[in-house]
């Protein structure tokens, strides 16, 4: 899929419901990602970041460069985008947003606004490492595949509470990223 067979599906068609079925009964706070999208050759592949190992909440998960919302940000974009910048170099001129997805409540406490973006193919990653452990690219068709979806269903709270898994390679990406993606090819076919 290219930038513009994206667009094309992305803006003309609506995700009314989510996959997404956690929903958390206390005070969260909000929180923004970026789905960091490059086209080279015709084809789109999705920016992901492994988190690094030492971290309080999600360590070592494959994540979307992206973070909690701070009381100087002007809202889910400029959070997003901040935040891009601050774990893996992002510039933001090099950042062109497209849309979002709707929020996701996750167990640790967060409401993440996705906020899909088209970057330039020619960066230069700069990651901290207090945050990053590596940056890599799968492409977008691997996430719209439905073969590479897997879910697994648990019991939380006495409850059935359905996982999604989209592994690539040696990544296990899973939980909040894959849901996200999961609805994000929903949304695309």
């Amino acid at each position: 899929m290219n930038k513009h067979d994206f667009l094309q599906k992305f803006q003309f068609s609506a995700l009314n419901d989510s996959l997404h079925q956690y929903q958390h009964h206390a005070t969260l706070k909000p929180a923004a990602v970026l789905i960091a999208l490059i086209e080279e050759d015709k084809q789109l592949s999705v920016v992901l970041t492994k988190r690094a190992s030492h971290l309080k909440h999600h360590p070592g998960q494959i994540s979307f460069p992206g973070g909690k919302m701070e009381d100087f940000d002007a809202g889910f974009v400029s959070a997003a985008i901040r935040e891009a910048e601050e774990e893996i170099g992002l510039n933001s001129d090099n950042i062109n947003i497209v849309g979002q997805l709707l929020p996701y409540e996750t167990i640790s406490g967060y409401v993440v606004t996705p906020i899909i973006a088209f970057i330039d193919k020619k960066q230069n990653y700069v990651i901290d490492k207090n945050e990053v452990a590596e940056i890599f690219q799968v492409p977008l068709q691997h996430f719209l595949d439905v073969n590479n979806h897997y879910t697994v269903t648990i019991e939380r709270e006495r409850k059935p509470f359905s996982i999604h898994f989209m592994p690539f390679e040696h990544h296990n990406i899973w939980g909040a990223t894959a849901v996200m993606l999961k609805d994000l090819a929903i949304q695309l076919s």
